[in-house]
């Protein structure tokens, strides 16, 4: 088992990355019901919540089935953060964690997100004020470094520890990579294995197969993984590592049904939740990654951006049932790709 304060995980357990824009409480529906052990808000700006912003408050919701589950904030100001963590507490999640790596233009100029790095003395402090402000475990998800020249994990994972945090997850490239190249894991490793260190150690970055999960776990010995983009239109992830670490063996893919299904069931989410006009908009940027791979789409997937209600939509998608029946994609050609990633994963406030 793996302890973050009083929250029991299973061995290895499989994280939810937080993703702007994508992991909100329907997304994260899918995810739980396919095996996610422990899921995050999207980011919410502690500034946001101090104004009582509408888009930063509907962030804090989630539902028990959901549990457990964390909220992260982010922020570059310490009695802000600390207000907020206060603010974030109110809503009994399970945890409270801080975002020190988006590496997003304008959440590093204000100083918040992976702008942190640069300055280990005012991250510290931040963490000690969101650690003194709620009684809830509190975690942290940020990078190596800045730069190349600049990378600090070591010192950070140590200090931070030392502030009162519960857990740690590393992203496994520096902020100047944004989400380019492969991401490095060999420092991720040799922090979890640093005799210093007592918290559950997290890895993120490029797991996107079961294979690479097992392997992942077996080289550099990390407490669990946090997987973002393999999860994104493909929330059967998350079950086909879990069997294949369980028995070594591959589960066959999702068929054109299961996809179908899960669509839809994260179609109805969203528009119980947002309602019939927000909910059917912003379905829209998903159905390309639950159809990818699916020969000659373009014109059903320009049919479901195009629908301009629930009904149409699963009209369309019963369709694509019957049209698809018996086609299985291949594993890679789902997923987003990393300049999607880049551009949504941190960037609206």
């Amino acid at each position: 088992m793996v302890k973050i304060g009083p929250i029991t995980l299973p061995d290895s357990p499989l994280l939810l990355a937080p993703m702007e824009d994508v992991s909100d409480p329907p997304f994260r529906a899918v995810c739980k019901a396919s095996g996610a052990d422990l899921m995050y808000s999207e980011f919410i700006s502690s500034e946001g919540l101090i104004r009582d912003a509408i888009k930063s408050r509907q962030k804090l919701d989630f539902f028990e089935f959901e549990r457990p589950v964390g909220i992260q904030i982010f922020g570059g100001d310490e009695e802000a953060m600390g207000l907020s963590a206060k603010i974030v507490a109110a809503t009994q999640p399970d945890l409270v964690d801080i975002n020190f790596g988006c590496p997003v233009k304008k959440v590093v100029s204000k100083g918040a997100g992976a702008g942190v790095l640069k300055d280990l003395d005012l991250m510290v402090r931040l963490t000690r004020a969101v650690v003194r402000n709620t009684d809830l475990p509190v975690t942290v998800k940020t990078r190596l470094g800045w730069d190349e020249a600049s990378i600090n994990i070591e010192e950070v994972a140590e200090r931070l520890q030392d502030e009162g945090i519960k857990a740690l997850t590393i992203h496994g490239r520096t902020r100047a990579q944004m989400y380019k190249g492969e991401a490095d894991w060999t420092l991720i490793g040799k922090i979890k294995n640093n005799p210093r260190i007592h918290i559950p150690i997290f890895g993120n970055g490029d797991i996107d197969s079961p294979q690479k999960a097992r392997l992942y776990l077996d080289r550099y010995g990390v407490d669990g993984l946090m997987i973002g983009r393999a999860a994104i239109g493909y929330p059967w992830i998350f079950r086909e590592i879990k069997h294949y670490l369980a028995t070594g063996e591959l589960l066959p893919l999702p068929t054109i049904d299961e996809r179908v299904d899960v669509c839809m069931q994260h179609l109805s989410r969203s528009v119980s939740w947002k309602g019939p006009v927000l909910g059917i908009l912003e379905m829209r940027r998903h159905y390309g990654n639950y159809l990818k791979g699916l020969p000659h789409i373009k014109d059903f997937r320009t049919r479901l951006v195009t629908a301009a209600d629930y009904d149409a939509v699963v009209s369309v998608l019963e369709e694509i049932r019957v049209r698809y029946s018996g086609f299985v994609a291949e594993r890679h050609l789902v997923g987003f790709s990393d300049s999607q990633v880049a551009e949504s994963s941190c960037a609206a406030l």
